[in-house]
């Protein structure tokens, strides 16, 4: 980056040297009047970067589908969803904004006027179609869907057989108008409530989702480094894993539809999630396991199959710059984002060494704002909220976790401090993930860090300047303490 030049300027440098050089490896990416590719996104609700088995996972079968996706495009290591929420991941995704700037803070819709991916593609000539979670993009009309499919449609979003057919439909229906289509198949699994679980009888009763293809034993599942190993913890993980597998399985079947319908070699197809596990402290938290995704893109003839990208930080504000480019397409120069097309043609790219991640308000609307900002080996956390009297409460609280992690914290002492860590936070938090990766001990404070921490804490403040964050005068009049 020149000396001089903020982020939003390095990123229009780039984004217009990258059209007009044809980005080297991708020289060959849609130009206008050319064949566009079609896009197929695939998302899963809640699951955890390491739930699958090409990331680690030691449970047998647990992701097939999955690992052969991975065995046939690339995978990214450092990909992190801009907010560990539902509503404003999504809408991030589709905007290349914050969601301070697209004004998607909650379980809100965004701003009249922001620019969307699906919109920008639509009056390219593409048709644009979404499964499930049609509420969690809005206002609708401002995503331009051509067609939307609801979730009750796909048996509460986890029928891995109606996912088949309408996409099977979706891709007929864009062929029929000699359009390149725009697919979002949202599956709701691993959302709660779990394969097999209490909560999942008394919410569905006899219309119960149907079975996954694999369910596991308590006994054998991995437990989380950040939740303790606890019986109720294992048995909920264990109901969790089982809707990971029918999660793979839907994936399955969205892949099928796409390679029967001979439109897969000019399809780039990508993989990611919304946010981490719905468990304490992965989902609604700026803690690695809240906002680091898995993430797979395929692009046959483009991107070398089995590749892995260990080294750059991709944020979700980057994911619209980059299919916009991929499909031949201007970039607006207002995004926080940038693309990240030449990182999947195997090049290097500079500025990619951290990613800022956010939460606004969880799902009840209230606010609980974090920014943090993780790289290589650390991780700062900036919490407005924390006055020790406001108790943090989100949807993983609800379920058997959290209850027998209170329950065990009557008789362990480091778990009450856990517990109460999660309810009440401090202000500020540091880790270093190379010896801590599950962010177990608050290292701020220690004289030992100081460099780093003051190293994180300068470039958080420049990202949250560039970006006009709201949260910025919270920031600095902590600091000025």
């Amino acid at each position: 980056m020149a000396p001089g030049m903020d982020r939003r300027q390095f990123v229009a440098m780039l984004g217009g040297a990258a059209i007009a050089g044809g980005l080297g490896a991708f020289g060959g990416v849609a130009r206008a009047g050319g064949d566009r590719p079609n896009i197929l996104l695939i998302t899963a609700d809640d699951l955890n970067w390491d739930c699958t088995g090409y990331n680690g996972c030691p449970l047998p079968g647990v992701t097939p589908h999955l690992d052969k996706l991975a065995s046939e495009g690339m995978r990214f290591e450092r990909m992190h969803v801009t907010s560990p929420v539902c509503q404003p991941s999504r809408q991030t995704l589709l905007t290349g904004l914050y969601p301070h700037n697209n004004g998607g803070r909650g379980f809100l819709p965004i701003k009249k006027g922001v620019k969307t991916l699906p919109a920008l593609l639509r009056k390219a000539g593409y048709r644009n179609y979404v499964l499930s979670k049609v509420d969690h993009m809005a206002p609708e009309k401002a995503f331009a869907w051509d067609k939307t499919v609801d979730t009750d449609d796909l048996r509460h979003g986890r029928d891995p057989k109606r996912y088949y057919e309408k996409v099977r439909d979706c891709i007929k229906d864009a062929r029929g108008d000699k359009k390149p289509f725009f697919i979002v198949a949202n599956s709701n699994d691993p959302h709660r409530p779990f394969a097999g679980s209490e909560d999942e009888e008394r919410k569905i009763g006899k219309n119960r989702f149907p079975d996954p293809p694999k369910t596991f034993r308590a006994a054998d599942v991995p437990v989380p480094g950040f939740l303790p190993d606890v019986p109720n913890v294992r048995k909920e993980v264990a109901q969790y894993l089982g809707s990971v597998s029918r999660l793979d399985a839907t994936a399955g079947q969205v892949l099928k539809a796409l390679k029967e319908s001979g439109q897969d070699a000019n399809t780039i197809v990508i993989f990611l999630s919304d946010h981490g596990m719905p468990f304490p402290f992965a989902k609604t938290t700026c803690y690695r396991a809240g906002t680091r995704t898995p993430m797979l893109v395929r692009w046959p003839d483009r991107i070398k199959p089995g590749s892995t990208d260990a080294e750059h930080f991709i944020s979700g504000i980057d994911f619209m710059p980059t299919l916009l480019e991929a499909a031949g397409l201007p970039v607006p120069e207002d995004l926080d984002g940038r693309s990240f097309l030449p990182v999947l043609g195997g090049e290097k790219q500079a500025d990619r060494t951290w990613a800022m991640t956010v939460v606004e308000k969880t799902s009840r609307q209230e606010p609980f704002p974090t920014r943090a900002i993780q790289d290589a080996r650390y991780a700062y956390l900036f919490n407005s909220w924390p006055d020790g009297k406001t108790k943090f409460l989100n949807e993983s609280m609800s379920g058997l976790t959290f209850k027998a992690m209170e329950k065990a914290a009557e008789t362990d002492e480091q778990l009450a401090a856990r517990v109460k860590h999660f309810r009440y936070r401090e202000v500020e938090e540091f880790y270093d993930l190379e010896s801590d990766p599950h962010s177990l001990k608050n290292l701020f404070g220690d004289p030992k860090h100081d460099a780093e921490i003051k190293r994180l804490k300068t470039t958080l403040r420049q990202e949250m300047e560039r970006s006009k964050d709201p949260e910025l005068s919270a920031f600095d009049a902590m600091a000025a303490k």
